[in-house]
């Protein structure tokens, strides 16, 4: 097992720019990110269909970063949330410089045994909860000629594994996503990549996610380890930053897992 990197230090690559996080409780890749983005200088909101760890999540970035930052119930499967959301984005910061879509829902059930109830409550969230946000974000954008949007996708969306068929047709329609709204919010001035993570370690996943499935995982890694969440969203940060400023409809790995 390769061991991991020092935490980073800041160096200030947001400042002064206002950044939602959905999908921001609780202790994976979106707490991690709001947490990171927050310690680069952004002003944070936090959205998450969960209200209680919400709150949680919020109270615990005011004790890091010494600013509460708003924090808006969503569930992106509602597009009167949505729009709810960015509206109290706008009104509370006048301006939206950075979205980062992490909602995504899981499950196992091999493809013959899938009811459509499954598949389509995969693909509401961790597909077109995605487009939904990223349809709200263009719209306050390309008014103001600027903006970043990253989205959460996965190894899944490129690597075959069993039981998987909607969570990968998800992942890998948020990569076609990427790639074609990319084009379209180009001539905006307004980026959108994405990460394709495969195994971030947190409690949650312990819980809904076997053993040996996470050590198989894990094996295939390159570091013999799976990353931390705040990994992950280091390169979310590059993504959103003026360093990644000449990318736009990529989708990085985040991952030895490609193939």
């Amino acid at each position: 097992m390769t061991p991991q990197p020092p935490y980073p230090r800041s160096h200030g690559l947001l400042d002064g720019r206002v950044t939602l996080v959905t999908a921001a409780a609780g202790t994976g890749i979106g707490y991690a990110t709001a947490r990171r983005c927050a310690e680069e200088g952004a002003t944070i909101v936090v959205s998450d269909r969960h209200e209680r760890r919400l709150a949680q999540a919020a109270e615990a970035l005011a004790e890091l970063t010494g600013v509460k930052p708003l924090a808006v119930p969503c569930d992106v499967t509602s597009e009167a949330q949505v729009r709810a959301l960015f509206d109290a984005v706008l009104e509370t910061h006048g301006r939206l410089d950075v979205l980062v879509n992490n909602a995504g829902l899981g499950g196992t059930a091999e493809l013959s045994e899938m009811t459509d109830e499954q598949w389509h409550a995969v693909l509401d969230v961790t597909l077109t909860g995605t487009m939904r946000c990223t349809r709200a974000a263009l719209r306050h954008m390309a008014p103001q000629r600027s903006g970043v949007i990253v989205n959460n996708a996965s190894v899944a969306g490129w690597r075959a594994q069993r039981g998987q068929s909607h969570y990968a047709a998800a992942k890998a329609g948020v990569m076609a996503l990427t790639r074609c709204a990319a084009l379209e919010a180009a001539e905006h001035g307004i980026r959108i990549n994405a990460v394709a993570p495969s195994l971030a370690t947190h409690p949650f996943l312990t819980k809904v996610t076997t053993e040996e499935v996470l050590d198989d995982l894990t094996a295939r890694e390159a570091f013999g380890r799976a990353a931390e969440p705040w990994e992950v969203a280091n390169v979310i940060v590059f993504l959103a930053c003026d360093y990644s400023g000449y990318m736009t409809g990529e989708v990085v790995s985040v991952s030895s897992q490609r193939a």
